[in-house]
């Protein structure tokens, strides 16, 4: 192989990853357009001026059959056949397409920052338990972890024991003695 070219097994390795990508059933011989587009914004194909998602969608659909939902390797190298003088302005077809494989050899799906927790001030004035009054105080110990259960019902006190009983002794003396 000469040094600028990448080898398919790579392509097909990161083909098959992200093919199986969020979907519990793939068997990463097919690809579907969810992860064809997720491949394509990883691998830096989509670069928002010369390639954007919908020419990534639009290509997907051309290659794949009339009735089909997912395209297989050989369909996904046309696709990229198609994708690569478009990305590649000015560049030889060729060239082009050994770019856009180098693009993708070797890359896995990324999952880090795909979902970002809010942390927002709204947020945090309120989820701050030292600032609730009220009833809703109650909830909180004073480290502000809630009290569960506890802390929102009125729980029977079932010990036996009456507050207002008055008189000398137990029920049971009482009864056995009148």
């Amino acid at each position: 192989m000469a040094e600028g070219t990448v080898s398919m097994a790579e392509v097909e390795t990161s083909f098959q990853k992200f093919a199986v990508h969020g979907d519990t059933k793939a068997t990463g011989k097919e690809m579907n357009g969810k992860n064809f587009a997720k491949m394509c914004k990883d691998c830096h194909i989509i670069d928002g001026k010369n390639v954007t998602t919908t020419d990534v969608d639009i290509v997907f659909s051309k290659v794949k059959a009339k009735s089909a939902r997912v395209i297989t390797f050989e369909q996904f190298n046309q696709a990229l056949t198609e994708l690569a003088p478009k990305r590649f302005k000015g560049k030889g077809k060729e060239e082009a397409i050994q770019q856009i494989y180098g693009l993708i050899a070797g890359k896995d799906p990324a999952n880090a920052g795909v979902t970002k927790v809010a942390k927002a001030a709204a947020v945090d004035r309120l989820t701050d338990s030292s600032k609730y009054t009220g009833s809703h105080k109650e909830r909180f110990d004073d480290s502000g972890k809630g009290k569960g259960k506890s802390g929102r019902e009125d729980i029977p006190d079932t010990s036996g024991y009456v507050s207002a009983y008055k008189g000398s002794g137990t029920y049971e003396e009482k009864v056995k003695n009148p």
